[in-house]
């Protein structure tokens, strides 16, 4: 490893309230024998992250206790374990943050994203807000050296959005967006370079919604303005939209969407709803022989490959959706931001 650093400046949760706490832990120089330590250059604060910082209902269920936060990133491969042989020194990699277990018949039939043995980064284990983190090689995915750094810190979210609009065929189709935030903004501009005939993004926050419409929508609805299933319905010829990506996890968005839905359409669900979604599932859902897919992180490693080829292709507009970047230890103001729902994703640099 060249460093003769023995500490390094990371950000933890370690008190079970608002806050995470910026301090000094040893660098983990203790590798397993699977296991790659890696020199963050750039990460990205998540959703997940925001949850975790405020200390909600779901982060107190399910953390334990101190832990360093963070799990979107990339970084130089600095020491490896020693049985790893399929990444190098110097390696530029992004971390597919579900760690699998390779054993269960999810992982063995070549589902691995619903693995039932998941663990994540900077949830189960230490994660990324830090100089380094400690990672399973087999959690790499080796990026071309001389793409842009600040996208690749973004991948894993863009594989979300991938993932969620590349199951169901969207070129030539109507397809609405419902919910605008980091992930939902990646989906409007991913749906764009699938070449959909119109998109249609939902969304209650303005600045969000006008985000949107640079990144590719062709209209934009604020149910807080509009009448949401009246709208998209004169926007998709009476009819309803072919597909759906469903970012929100809103009740009435989601129960919505399926009221708008095109018959025979296609919904894939990514947003995570805390109430329970009640369905007319006989009309709605039997009688339109609708198809539903709810979407668990990204294929391991078909969707990351995707994500590489739209990268490498530069058929996305990454700039504008990473709207943000500051120095790590600015975690407080990112927070901030990100509880004003102004910003598209915040990147994030370690050691500034």
């Amino acid at each position: 490893m060249k460093t003769d650093k023995e500490f390094m400046t990371a950000v933890v949760k370690d008190k079970p309230e608002t806050g995470l706490t910026i301090t000094k832990k040893k660098i983990p120089k203790d590798l397993a024998p699977d296991e790659v330590l890696v020199k963050v250059h750039h990460t990205s604060v998540c959703g997940t992250d925001y949850h975790i910082y405020i200390y909600d209902d779901w982060a107190k269920k399910r953390l334990k206790l101190p832990f360093t936060a963070g799990h979107e990133f990339s970084g130089e491969i600095v020491k490896l374990g020693s049985d790893v042989s399929r990444v190098n020194l110097g390696d530029i990699i992004s971390a597919e943050t579900h760690i699998i277990c390779g054993e269960c018949e999810f992982c063995k039939s070549g589902n691995g994203h619903i693995c039932e043995n998941t663990k994540i980064i900077g949830v189960d284990t230490d994660g990324c807000f830090a100089e380094y983190v400690k990672i399973p090689a087999a959690n790499c995915f080796i990026n071309s050296k001389d793409a842009n750094p600040l996208h690749l810190s973004i991948q894993e979210p863009l594989g979300n959005a991938v993932h969620t609009m590349n199951h169901f065929d969207v070129e030539g189709k109507d397809v609405v967006i419902v919910g605008c935030g980091p992930i939902g903004l990646l989906a409007v501009n991913v749906t764009k370079a699938y070449n959909a005939k119109k998109i249609i993004a939902i969304e209650v926050n303005e600045y969000r919604l006008n985000l949107a419409k640079e990144l590719g929508a062709d209209v934009i609805i604020n149910p807080k303005k509009e009448d949401v299933i009246k709208r998209v319905l004169e926007e998709t010829n009476g009819k309803g939209p072919d597909v759906i990506g469903e970012f929100s996890g809103n009740k009435t968005a989601i129960e919505q969407a399926f009221h708008y839905i095109k018959r025979g359409g296609a919904i894939s669900l990514l947003g995570i709803p805390d109430k329970d979604i009640d369905l007319d599932l006989a009309n709605d859902v039997v009688f339109k022989g609708i198809h539903i897919y709810g979407v668990v992180g990204r294929r391991i490693y078909d969707t990351w490959h995707e994500v590489k080829r739209l990268i490498d292709e530069d058929v996305l507009e990454l700039d504008k959706i990473i709207t943000h970047t500051m120095p790590l230890k600015d975690i407080d103001e990112a927070m901030k931001i990100m509880k004003s729902g102004n910003s598209g994703k915040i990147v994030l640099i370690p050691g500034e």
